[in-house]
């Protein structure tokens, strides 16, 4: 029987976790390393490390919360091109990391097909931007001591133990750019313990938190960073719809009489507070954050061209944040990646199958429609175009 792959939306608790944790309390879903077969391996990590050039703050080595200068561990290597690149020195990054430094490499999603499905599971469920940090260390000696992040983490253990002593916040949802910074933590975390492989920890932005592996065992950890969706954000989204009427667009009255400011102090006022009583604003805005989401690009090589008419192709969506929503005039609106198609009606079932998300086989699609392999692929070519889709070989 084949395992089923690893769901960290399922280990989290669903929509439970949804109405119950996020945002307000940290959980611990245990877990055991089995159910994380083939996420995620230290002969991974050395493939990655071997066949890509990293400078850093993408790849960097921490130690008692400072980076350490590259040199300690790579060396510059100059091109016939004079162009300068550091290659990385595996004696002296063993030695580095065997005195207590610990291995960040940002954006693992990007270079893991694993780790990037993990990031698109999260993305669908939250309806958020998410980028996955890795950590490995091989001591007790903490790489960042103790301290907060300005957005919400879910943290998969690969391998090994991880020791996090967390603190709790000081300040509510503390911000990247904030009118103030949280107060230290107490001296006593409200909750010490220990990750094993296959443990799930999610951890609100603000609460403070110290991390180290065991002595002399090694451990490797990813960090799945949650952007986060606030007031503010809302503010600055409504700022710019509002610019659809003339009297936000308008100069303000900086030189007017005393009456003629409050007139147009008053004007604004109405405008806003008519967008706030709106039952549909959140929703909205919602749907409109969706609906620029930036997409994980990939190419279609060695489809350059149109989408060829092979029954087998592999289509997918490459944005997890999608909006399929009915036109006018017998249409369908896909909005993704800040552009937006419209389709006949028909196609929307078509759509809809991309949007559960994986690969489709263009056949598939069309049956889906009801419409010929010619005029599916001729859809997924204008996608392909839009960079929000890509096509492969037959399977």
């Amino acid at each position: 029987m084949t395992a089923e792959p690893f769901s960290v939306v399922e280990r989290l608790g669903g929509d439970d976790f949804l109405a119950q944790t996020l945002g307000r309390n940290f959980k611990v879903a245990r877990g055991d390393a089995a159910s994380l077969a083939g996420l995620l391996s230290w002969d991974d990590l050395n493939i990655i490390l071997t066949h890509h050039r990293f400078e850093a703050p993408r790849f960097r080595l921490a130690a008692d919360g400072e980076q350490l200068p590259t040199h300690l561990y790579s060396r510059p290597i100059v091109t016939r091109r004079s162009t300068v690149w550091h290659q990385l020195q595996p004696a002296e990054l063993h030695r580095q990391l065997a005195d207590g430094a610990t291995l960040v490499l940002d954006a693992a999603d990007e270079l893991h097909p694993g780790i990037g499905h993990v990031a698109g599971d999260l993305e669908r469920w939250l309806r958020t931007g998410v980028q996955v940090n890795l950590y490995a260390s091989w001591t007790g000696r903490e790489g960042f001591g103790v301290h907060w992040d300005d957005h919400d983490v879910v943290v998969i253990q690969i391998d090994g133990s991880k020791r996090w002593r967390i603190y709790g916040p000081t300040r509510t949802a503390p911000m990247h750019r904030d009118v103030d910074i949280p107060e230290q933590p107490p001296e006593e975390p409200v909750a010490d313990l220990v990750l094993n492989a296959g443990d799930v920890l999610y951890l609100p932005r603000g609460w403070w938190h110290a991390v180290a592996a065991s002595e002399g065992q090694h451990s490797l950890h990813v960090t799945c960073g949650l952007q986060s969706t606030t007031g503010a954000d809302l503010i600055t989204w409504l700022s710019e719809t509002l610019r659809a009427d003339e009297a936000v667009r308008a100069d303000l009255p900086r030189f007017g009489t005393a009456g003629e400011q409050r007139a147009f102090l008053d004007t604004i006022g109405k405008l806003i507070t008519a967008e706030l009583e709106s039952s549909d604003l959140i929703a909205r805005f919602s749907a409109a954050r969706d609906a620029t989401d930036r997409a994980r690009l990939v190419p279609s090589l060695p489809y350059v061209a149109a989408a060829p008419l092979d029954a087998d192709l592999r289509v997918c969506l490459v944005t997890t944040r999608h909006v399929i929503a009915p036109g006018s005039d017998g249409t369908v609106r896909l909005t993704a990646g800040g552009e937006e198609w419209t389709f006949a009606a028909r196609v929307e079932p078509l759509l809809a199958l991309l949007g559960e998300g994986g690969s489709h086989r263009l056949a598939d699609l069309a049956q889906a429609a009801g419409i010929t392999t010619g005029q599916a692929a001729s859809i997924v070519t204008e996608l392909v175009d839009g960079q929000v889709a890509t096509i492969g070989g037959a399977k």
